[in-house]
This record gives structure tokens, C-alpha cells and sequence, in this order.
């Protein structure tokens, strides 16, 4: 392929964007949607894991079907399913609304974010590849960043139906640039599969062991990170007593330090293999996970003590999951927008379980959220360690 990598990352940044944007922007809004909706703001955060559920199905349809169809044709229908029923969400009235119109707009972002890894794996192979979606994750940083200020803003300008206006503008843009900018990466002459054969597809992934250590040792990451997502609105605002306009600047924090991981990880692949940096990243969570343990049992949790942990937990995502992704690909290059959507199926699944975990208990602290974490934390860890092993890193340190 011809493409720039830059250009490439810019591309698949503004996609991959979507899914951020889509959860965090509301999520200053939470108490005011859940009064909108006559409904706790416990069950109103239901709609988060509602979200992550829907994108996990959407990945999984829209994978397969980029790989048969091309990448192009699949995204642009993804971002008309979500424009439409961004659209729709404007107008809910009821937790049930919510809940509907946030799974219909998960199964077009899914079907639409799932062909950002495949449109890199199409472009470039190896170190290349890890370098490409490092710079990809970093830019797409911004949207975190950005999402919960952006909401704040819309929410004292308006309210929170203004906050998925703003959304279905930013699909209309995407569709747009995908549209104008972003030719067919997908081979014309790439083998299709069947139905039948995108089962066995999946079979071949989920029988693969080290292939499976990477799926496990992300999906592992994601779930921790959404049982701080999911908790975060009422643990930050209700809990510790955070303004609706201070807390982008508190959720932000963790967004600036996964940027500068990052970078981190694009220097630590010099000299070290994707395997080493993910259990560099991974061991560091579950010393944060135990941290956040002893301080809540303790009592000497506070916003001063948690938020600089958490900071850490989440910075770990940036050594995790583009080195996890990039391997996995490397054994899945014939069919990697599949393989691509297997992994974020399960790794939004976990996300939408931890979720549900932590809003299931209406418990006025912080232990659902810090159990959760730390459970995930040694789930990944053991993943990691069990399945892939060293062996994969001694092998590319040899190879290269």
C-alpha cells in the first residue's frame, strides 16, 4: 500500500473516535438524563453497558462482513445506523427509550469502529504496524479527552439532548471524510469467506492460544477500565462531591497520561518486544488495582488519594492494548477485520459485564468499582502469562 502512515492514523483516529465520544460525552449529564428519564442514576449508567453490549454485537456482524464486502461499504453503513439513531436518542422519554435507541446506536458504531484495526493491518505488518496504531491510539486520546468537557459545554448551553445532537454532527462528518478521504485499503483480490466459513474463523481464533492470551489480556484492560467509567459519574459527583464542570478536568487526567503511555510505548518498542510492554503494563495495573484495595478497606480513600491511582491504572491501557492488537494480528493477517472483531466483541462484552457489576450494587462507596478492577486485573495478568508465555518474545527478539 501506497498510503501515508500518518494519514492512515489520522483516518482511522477520527473513526475510531466514535466509540469515546459516544461514551463519555454524556456522561456529565448522567444525574440530568436519569431525572429526564425517571429513572436512578444507578440504572441510568445501565445505558453504558447497554452501549458496550451493542457494540460488541456490531463489531462481531461487522467484521466478517468487511472482510467479504470491503471496508468501506461497511463502515459508511455503520455511521448511517448511528447518525439516525443519535438522532432518535434526542427525543427519549423513558429508561426502556434510553436503553433501545443506545443498543441501535452501538450496532452501527460497532459495525463502523471495527475496521480501524484491519484498514492499518491492510496498510503495514510487524514493529510498523504497533508503531502505526500507538500513533493511531494517541491521536484518538484526544477524544476522552475532549468528550467529557464537550458534554459539560453542551449540557450548560442546553441540556443533555444537545450532547447526541452533537454526536449525530459528528457522524455526518465522519461519513464525509470516509467518504471523500479514505480509498479501499481491502485487497481486491483478498479471499472471501462464507458463513460457514467466518464460524470457522472464529473457532481458529478462539482455539488459538497465544492468539486467545492477547484477546483475554485486553478484554481484561477493558473491563477495568469501564468499571471506572461506569462508576465514574457517581464516585466523582455524587460520592466525592464534584462539580458537573469540574469533572471533565478530573476525568481528563487519566486521558493525558494514556496519551504519554503512548509515546512511551512507541520508544519502548526499540528495544523491546509488544509481548514485554503488555506484561510491563498489565503487572502495573494489578499493583494499582491492590493499592486501590487497601485504601477504600482503610478508609483513607478520597478524591486526592484515588484519582492519582486510577491516573496510573488507566495510563497502563496505552503499553496494552495496541502491542496486544498488533500481535494478535500477525497470526490473523488473512482475515484480521474478523479477528479484529472477536477481540472487540469480547473485550466490549467484558467492558458492558464489568459495567453491570459495578451499577448492579447500589452501594454508596467505592468497593463495586475497585473489586471489579482488581478481579480483572488478575484475570489479565494470568491470561497473559498462561497462554502466551515468553516464548513469543524470545521469538521476535530472535526474528528481528
Amino acid at each position: 500500500m501506497t498510503l501515508n502512515s500518518r494519514r492512515v492514523a489520522l483516518l482511522v483516529a477520527a473513526n475510531t473516535a466514535l466509540a469515546p465520544f459516544a461514551i463519555d460525552a454524556y456522561l456529565p449529564a448522567m444525574p440530568a438524563l436519569a431525572e429526564a428519564v425517571g429513572a436512578s442514576i444507578h440504572h441510568t449508567e445501565l445505558s453504558i453497558s447497554t452501549f458496550l453490549a451493542g457494540f460488541a454485537l456490531g463489531q462481531l456482524t461487522g467484521g466478517p462482513l468487511s472482510d467479504r464486502l470491503g471496508r468501506k461499504p461497511v463502515l459508511l453503513s455503520g455511521l448511517v445506523i448511528f447518525l439516525l439513531a443519535s438522532l432518535m436518542l434526542t427525543t427519549v422519554g423513558s429508561l426502556g427509550e434510553l436503553l433501545a435507541w443506545r443498543l441501535v446506536q452501538a450496532l452501527g458504531g460497532g459495525s463502523c469502529v471495527v475496521n480501524s484495526a484491519a484498514i492499518v493491518r491492510d496498510c503495514f505488518q510487524g514493529r510498523e504496524a504497533a508503531k502505526v496504531m500507538s500513533t493511531m491510539a494517541m491521536i484518538m486520546m484526544l477524544a476522552p479527552l475532549a468528550a467529557p468537557a464537550v458534554g459539560s459545554g453542551l449540557l450548560y448551553l442546553a441540556d443533555w439532548w444537545l450532547i447526541f445532537v452533537f454526536l449525530a454532527v459528528y457522524a455526518a462528518f465522519l461519513l464525509w471524510l470516509m467518504g471523500t478521504k479514505l480509498p479501499e485499503t481491502r485487497a481486491p483480490d483478498a479471499p472471501t469467506a462464507s458463513p460457514r466459513q467466518v464460524l470457522r474463523n472464529y473457532g481458529s481464533v478462539l482455539r488459538h492460544r497465544e492468539g486467545m492470551g492477547y484477546v483475554l489480556a485486553v478484554a481484561a484492560t477493558f473491563a477495568g477500565m469501564f468499571a471506572f467509567i461506569t462508576a465514574s459519574p457517581f464516585l466523582y459527583i455524587t460520592h466525592y462531591g464534584v462539580s458537573p464542570a469540574i469533572y471533565p478536568v478530573v476525568f481528563g487526567a487519566n486521558v493525558v497520561v494514556m496519551a504519554a503511555s503512548n509515546r512511551v510505548n512507541i520508544r519502548l518498542l526499540r528495544r523491546r518486544t509488544p509481548q514485554q510492554n503488555m506484561r510491563l503494563g498489565l503487572g502495573v495495573q494489578l499493583g494499582v488495582a491492590c493499592c486501590l484495595t487497601l485504601l477504600v478497606a482503610s478508609g483513607q480513600d478520597s478524591l486526592y488519594t484515588v484519582v492519582p491511582l486510577i491516573m496510573l491504572f488507566m495510563g497502563m491501557v496505552g503499553l496494552i492494548t495496541p502491542n496486544a492488537i498488533a500481535s494478535l494480528l500477525e497470526h490473523f493477517s488473512h482475515m484480521s477485520a474478523t479477528a479484529t472483531a472477536l477481540l472487540g466483541s469480547i473485550q466490549f462484552t467484558c467492558g458492558a459485564l464489568a459495567g453491570v457489576v459495578v451499577s448492579g450494587f447500589e452501594i454508596d462507596s467505592a468497593w463495586p468499582m475497585v473489586l471489579t478492577m482488581l478481579a480483572v486485573s488478575l484475570a489479565g495478568n494470568l491470561a497473559l502469562r498462561g497462554l502466551v508465555g515468553r516464548a513469543a518474545g524470545r521469538e521476535i527478539t530472535s526474528a528481528t
